[in-house]
């Protein structure tokens, strides 16, 4: 299939939160903006009405199958600034009659009194920052919201979205393996049909990572973390959202479309500080990162339409090592029929023959004449065997 042809999606990036949390890397900032943030938020939303209008002078005109707004906490915008965004990328590119729309949440009491303003707006997935059923544990993680104000925002969410998440994460410090199955049959009896479940890590440059080179400890120990991670893979299945990924569960046709949009390396622009993308144009596939810094970014687009870091061409031998690590991601692993139709060569010809049937050997990969895929054991150390699969 021509690159053109893949499904394309959009991600909008909402650099802003209420408070920055010690775990996270992602590009969130607290907006310091005391006074004029209304107006501030105005000129956000028309830059990232002019990114948008910028990929589509560039991009393969065709309808998007999925939107994600992500964070940072997209739910402090205003529902009118929401339906703004949507407005304008139905204008410009169409939706797809069965196009995701998500937005991610948090559960505190001023946020969740807007769901009904962003359903109005278009979105009709919701995906709610949970991380705990335990208000000591939320504390620790720097969390805003109680396990009371969480809960209710689920059940809001259950009442306005029909399709909607939310997000736990585990391995945290002192949490033993019943606690973390106590809290996780907790989940399961709110949740609808999809969870994003994360193992606590400890990512450069955030908090955590300062405390813990000073001494500090934050998450559970290796061999207490795995036994977590094969224990949620059972409960999960034994409950009917078996893992479809790494992290994230679902019952079957429920998955996040956006995501596999990512895992399947199918085409999708990024908008917004810190937006990645991987879109095709003139014939050539292309890695786009926007800058991360807000106020810089919002200089660049209002003096060049656009706020770009960097835009590269990716080879084929690229793009091929992007989709193995992105594709083994899934429990249905590499398909393929779609790799054939997509480089016009067999999988076989692209891999490391010898560290793959080692790793079959070690029930770390399995393969039949249809997919190659990362068995439950392979999982749990997917970056080394993706890294000597591609070497």
């Amino acid at each position: 299939m021509k690159l053109g042809m893949k499904p394309l999606a959009l991600y909008i990036h909402w650099p802003f939160c209420l408070a920055k949390c010690p775990y996270c890397d992602f590009n969130s900032h607290v907006n310091a903006r005391a006074q004029n943030k209304q107006e501030h938020e105005t000129r956000m939303v028309n830059a990232l009405l002019s990114e948008m209008r910028y990929w589509h002078e560039r991009v393969t005109p065709r309808p998007l199958t999925s939107i994600f707004f992500g964070g940072g906490t997209p739910s402090l915008l205003a529902p009118s600034n929401v339906a703004l965004l949507l407005n304008e990328a139905n204008k410009l590119f169409g939706f797809s009659p069965t196009i995701e729309i998500t937005l991610e949440a948090n559960p505190t009491s001023s946020e969740a009194e807007k769901f009904k303003g962003f359903a109005d707006a278009g979105i009709n997935r919701l995906s709610i920052g949970v991380q705990s059923l335990n208000d000591a544990d939320l504390k620790a993680l720097g969390r805003e919201h109680t396990v009371s104000e969480a809960i209710g925002a689920i059940e809001m969410a259950q009442r306005m979205f029909k399709r909607h998440s939310f997000d736990l994460i585990y391995a945290r410090k002192g949490q033993s393996l019943n606690q973390w199955e106590n809290e996780l049959r907790a989940a399961l009896k709110l949740a609808a049909a999809h969870l994003s479940l994360y193992q606590l890590t400890i990512e450069p440059g955030t908090v955590f990572a300062q405390k813990t080179a000073a001494g500090h400890t934050f998450t559970a120990l290796d061999d207490v973390a795995d036994e977590m991670y094969a224990l949620t893979q059972s409960i999960c299945e034994d409950a009917g959202l078996p893992a479809y990924e790494v992290s994230n569960h679902a019952r079957v046709g429920e998955e996040s479309r956006h995501n596999l949009s990512y895992w399947h390396y199918d085409e999708y622009m990024g908008i917004g500080p810190g937006a990645h993308g991987r879109v095709h144009m003139n014939d050539n596939y292309f890695s786009t990162n926007t800058l991360r810094p807000p106020e810089q970014w919002l200089r660049d687009v209002e003096a060049k339409k656009v706020g770009l870091e960097s835009q590269a061409e990716l080879s084929r031998n690229d793009q091929k090592t992007e989709h193995v690590l992105m594709n083994l991601r899934l429990f249905n692993g590499i398909n393929k029929a779609d790799w054939q139709a997509r480089y016009a060569e067999p999988l076989y010809t692209f891999l490391n023959t010898k560290n793959k049937e080692f790793y079959i050997a070690e029930n770390l990969l399995a393969e039949d004449t249809h997919v190659l895929r990362a068995t439950k054991n392979g999982m749990m150390m997917l970056n080394r065997l993706t890294e000597k699969l591609v070497a």
